[in-house]
This record gives C-alpha cells, structure tokens and sequence, in this order.
C-alpha cells in the first residue's frame, strides 16, 4: 500500500489516471471514502490497479490471493477483472477496514467472487491448496520473503506474484534508513533478485510493484 515514491508532476499524474485508467464508479467512491480515512495514503492507485486488472486478464486468471486488504480497493479491481465463476481469497487481520470493503464489493456486486478471511496471513496461507494463477501482497513488510515463499508454492507455473511497497518511498536506496521495514524490504528486493525460480521485472509505479512470473 502506500504512494509517492514515484514523483510525477500533479498535471501529469492526473492526466494518467484521466487517461490511462478506466474506473467503475464504485472504484471512485471507494477511492474517495479510503483518502478520507486515518492511513488513508496506504491505498495503491488506480494505475496501479488498472495494472493488476491487465495481469489478471491477460493471464486468464481464475483463482487469486490478496495479502493485505484494508478497505477492499485492489481487491476490488481484482475481483472485477476475474470471469464468472473466478475467486479471490483476501487476507486480512483489521474488521474495521474490511468492514469498508465488504460494503463496496456489494455494491460492486463482486462479494461472492470473494472470501475474506481474517487471521494472521501466514495462518491462511498454510491451510490454501493451490494452483492459484495471480498473487497480491501487500501486508507487513517485515513477512515479505514468508508470504512470498508460500505464494511461490501455490501459485502455477506462469502464474504471477506482484509484490508491492518495493520501492518503499525511496528509503531502498538510502543507507541512512534503518528501519525494520526498509531493511526488510531491501533484504526481500535483493534475494528476489538472484531467485531464478522466477522471472522479475520491478515496475516504477506507485510506490513500486515487482512482479514475479514463476518459471
């Protein structure tokens, strides 16, 4: 979640989701509602959903994970993007954020696409039997290479993993930046780097999003 670590000019950010992106109504809503909230700034953006919609579609995903839902945004444009008869598992630990997006997955009419469960990810994880075709995480970065691992094991073969936060505002690049989450996400980026289990490409989006399309 998150942005800002790709720092397009105002006008010309605006002229890329007024453009590029094409949004459902209950997208804007929700889009809105989610600025309004405290963490508000942790909600991907909609060219990065658009994004997602188009790995979703091109894939021809049927059976998707999300780690790290909090008001239902990315989840939302997945589930959209998803056949009949597709399913989204979203992993979540917040009632009060997900409460938000159970309103807006209904109004969306996607809510039988999806099932949330709440619980610590990892928990959920375990108790998944695969192939899933695409994976979203988005959670605490310090869980990065677990969530990863085991989302590895699930998804297919050509399935992808799209892995957000990896720019992390910019703070990879600055060895002044200690924090647990930097050190983490820098740690996650570089063993990523050498996985030859999958092909990587590290998007400058948002506040990055590397995917991962396992061999």
């Amino acid at each position: 979640m998150a942005r800002g670590a790709i720092d397009l000019p105002k006008r010309l950010a605006a002229y890329v989701i007024a453009t590029g992106v094409r949004e459902t109504a209950v997208q804007r809503r929700l889009r809105a509602v989610t600025r309004r909230i405290p963490m508000g700034g942790m909600q991907i953006g909609p060219e990065q959903a658009a994004l997602m919609q188009i790995l979703v579609r091109a894939t021809g995903a049927r059976r998707c994970i999300e780690i790290g839902t909090f008001t239902g945004y990315s989840s939302l444009a997945v589930a959209l993007a998803l056949p009949p008869g597709g399913k989204l598992v979203c992993c979540d630990v917040s009632e009060e954020w997900t409460a938000i997006a159970r309103k807006y997955w209904a109004l969306a009419s996607v809510s039988k696409k999806i099932q949330l469960k709440l619980a610590p990810a990892l928990e959920t994880l375990k108790k998944l039997k695969g192939p899933f075709d695409f994976a979203f995480i988005d959670a605490d970065k310090t869980n990065y290479q677990n969530y990863f691992e085991r989302c590895l094991q699930l998804v297919r073969r050509g399935g992808i993993i799209a892995i957000d936060n990896t720019l992390w505002h910019g703070r990879v690049i600055d060895r002044r930046e200690r924090s647990a989450d930097t050190l983490a996400i820098r740690a996650f980026n570089q063993k990523l780097r050498r996985d030859r289990r999958v092909t990587i490409a590290l998007v400058p989006i948002g506040d990055g999003v590397t995917l991962a399309c396992k061999r």
